[in-house]
């Protein structure tokens, strides 16, 4: 099915925001799904979380990083004009009951994703921690959107430009410090979900990462999205996208990733 764009914003200087009409989709999304773009009639297959859904507006939102040619057409559509396909909601939602304590932690083109989980995290009775990182103030993206939907929001930047100067990883040690966590979700860089595991791993606190391996028929056919957990291969798109962090092999994704980036 193609879907019509109903807004487009660009959220930072490579990063846009398009909100789609697509009824059939909004109606089945819960969080954690993603969807399969394909932005005109030659380009290629892409795979993008859901952002948010209106039900009752049939629109989903999805935000894009520009990162390569089809992700550049995307972003050089217009209000009004037609995303040419889009296959979804796709993938095994995310576990959302009452755990507690819960502590979801976001970097990069990661933040937007973690938007509807807490949403849905609080809605369920949670106390929910959310933790957002970037280089720099200039690159934080959706502030405002997890500040009302997290019960606390921390912000960190690599440069301390706004927030803690630091890492994601340093606000969840210290967290752990002050309350016992129930739950972590990580989603963002292959590098800041593997340091998030790491942290909360002795401390047996159950994390899981939604990992963005790479994807093309997104059915479990071609095998490119495969990944090995606690030793066995599993297929992100019909068995992720979210992973128990402590069991993934992240040395092998951020390998994969690299070798068949190299290849394209």
């Amino acid at each position: 099915m193609n879907a019509l764009i109903i807004s487009k914003e660009f959220i930072s200087s490579n990063i846009v925001k398009l909100v789609l009409s697509a009824p059939s989709i909004a109606e089945k999304a819960k969080p954690g799904q993603f969807v399969i773009v394909v932005p005109t009639e030659y380009s290629e297959r892409i795979p993008l979380t859901i952002g948010d859904s209106d039900t009752a507006k049939g629109t989903i939102t999805i935000v894009a990083q520009i990162a390569g040619a089809t992700t550049k057409v995307l972003s050089n559509l217009k209000e009004g004009e037609v995303v040419s396909h889009i296959l979804g909601p796709l993938g095994v939602p995310s576990h959302i009951e009452n755990f507690g304590e819960v502590a979801i932690i976001a970097g990069g083109v990661g933040v937007p994703e973690i938007y509807p989980i807490a949403k849905a995290l609080k809605e369920k009775g949670n106390n929910v921690t959310t933790i957002i990182g970037a280089r720099n103030k200039d690159l934080l993206i959706f502030e405002e959107e997890l500040r009302l939907a997290s019960s606390t929001l921390k912000v960190t930047t690599d440069d301390g430009s706004y927030g803690r100067k630091g890492f994601v990883s340093d606000e969840l040690a210290d967290l752990m410090k002050e309350k016992k966590i129930d739950r972590v979700i990580a989603v963002g860089p292959i590098p800041m979900m593997k340091k998030i595991a790491d942290v909360t791993r002795e401390a047996k606190i159950p994390t899981f990462v939604s990992l963005n391996a790479l994807m093309l028929d997104a059915t479990g056919m071609c095998g490119i999205c495969r990944v090995t957990v606690g030793g066995k291969t599993k297929f992100t798109c019909v068995e992720g996208p979210d992973f128990d962090g402590h069991l993934v092999d992240f040395d092998e994704l951020s390998s994969r990733k690299r070798g068949i980036r190299s290849c394209m």
